[in-house]
């Protein structure tokens, strides 16, 4: 059993699983951790692989670094038996948090284990492919053998009168109740960002080069081959203009034929935290043509729209959840439907031509976010519900 020591308060203890701490890609999670100020946040998880720095959370782990063969056997067999992954339930009896918090339904069947023994509480925060992928799809092994009965388990937890959830967006939570969650017990809660640590640029965006900036994973999700067809068409009326591509993913090698034949793109790969800050800084637009998925995964509210109007970017998206709460249409950004390429180009070229359009709708976009999407106001929100739910429990 291994510690990462952070400071321990008095205050009631929330473990918040995943079962690896952390990966890179989930800073969001570390962040509403770091946020909360009444509880006290436990990180409790399979593995501690030490990928993203925890900024001096307590965080406990049966497992440090990569698996073993005999490890990765005891996990396979707990889950074939569906019983907590080997050495968690003395971690958390060790820990005795008052309620857990897992992230992703992934997790949070296995995290019912935990909740069980201790007969405490358990919240799931629903995130989006967790959710919106088909259930049928993860049935027959599409997403690999060990989440066939993802869904068997995920439609169990529903009934157990001790799980809450947590959509975040409206459009998750309608995901959750289509697939048979409670919708009493689904809570739309947002995460938020920390506008503190996007400064916008000296140079306001309507003054700075015709740049649309892309900022995401390469898979289908995404959307980028449809950022690439409309910056085709911008192309013939604005030779100027340029796309910068920042992120990597299975689909960047038919993105880099695609675009082979145009002018103006730069495929930067994935790139740290500080460049993606300086990208913002210096782009004119951000776009986020997000779709669902063949598997039904599509996105919830991706924080990089929040970030880059905390930047003072104007966005234009099309991603679920962020055209409906993560933007202002019209205000902060332009929204267009799903795969709609026409709209996509003309929404670009008219933030590209109209200067006063593109600095207005960024200042607004920064407007938003601090009102809407402070983390420290979503994670006050956030602790009220643990209370309620302890209340609830007791």
């Amino acid at each position: 059993m291994l510690q990462r020591t952070g400071t321990m308060t008095a205050a009631p203890i929330v473990g918040i699983y995943r079962t690896e701490l952390l990966p890179l890609s989930e800073t969001f999670v570390r962040d509403q951790s770091l946020a909360l100020r009444r509880w006290n946040p436990v990180m409790i998880g399979e593995r501690l692989i030490d990928r993203l720095p925890l900024e001096g959370l307590s965080a406990w782990a049966a497992y440090r670094g990569p698996a073993t063969v005999p490890q990765r056997l005891r996990s396979l067999v707990a889950r074939t038996l569906d019983r907590a992954p080997p050495g968690l339930t003395r971690i958390a009896r060790h820990v005795r948090p008052a309620l857990i918090h897992a992230h992703f339904g992934f997790d949070g069947v296995e995290a019912w284990h935990l909740a069980q023994r201790l007969s405490v509480p358990l919240l799931v925060t629903l995130h989006g492919a967790d959710i919106t992928t088909h259930m049928d799809w993860f049935a027959a092994g599409r997403s690999g053998r060990r989440w066939k009965r993802y869904p068997h388990r995920l439609h169990r937890l529903a009934r157990q009168p001790g799980v809450s959830f947590i959509a975040v967006s409206g459009h998750i939570r309608e995901a959750a109740i289509a697939v048979g969650l409670p919708a009493a017990r689904i809570h739309v809660h947002h995460i938020g960002i920390d506008p503190a640590r996007f400064v916008p640029g000296h140079t306001p965006p309507g003054s700075r080069p015709p740049t649309i900036l892309f900022l995401g994973r390469l898979v289908e999700k995404k959307g980028c081959r449809f950022l690439i067809e409309a910056f085709r068409t911008l192309r013939q009326t604005m030779p100027e203009a340029r796309l910068v591509i920042a992120g990597d993913g299975p689909e960047r090698p038919a993105l880099e034929t695609m675009a082979a034949s145009l002018d103006g793109i730069t495929f930067l790969g994935a790139v740290p935290r500080d460049q993606v800050l300086a990208l913002m800084r210096e782009a004119r637009i951000f776009c986020l043509p997000s779709v669902t998925a063949t598997s039904g995964d599509a996105e919830g509210l991706p924080l990089v729209l929040l970030e880059a109007q905390a930047s003072g970017l104007p966005v234009v998206t099309s991603a679920r959840g962020g055209v409906t709460e993560g933007i202002v249409d019209g205000e902060t950004g332009f929204a267009f439907a799903e795969r709609d390429v026409a709209a996509l180009t003309r929404h670009l070229e008219t933030l590209l031509r109209d200067d006063m359009l593109a600095d207005r709708m960024g200042a607004a976009g920064r407007q938003f976010v601090r009102t809407h999407h402070d983390i420290r106001h979503c994670t006050a929100a956030l602790e009220d519900l643990y209370d309620h739910l302890v209340r609830v429990d007791a």
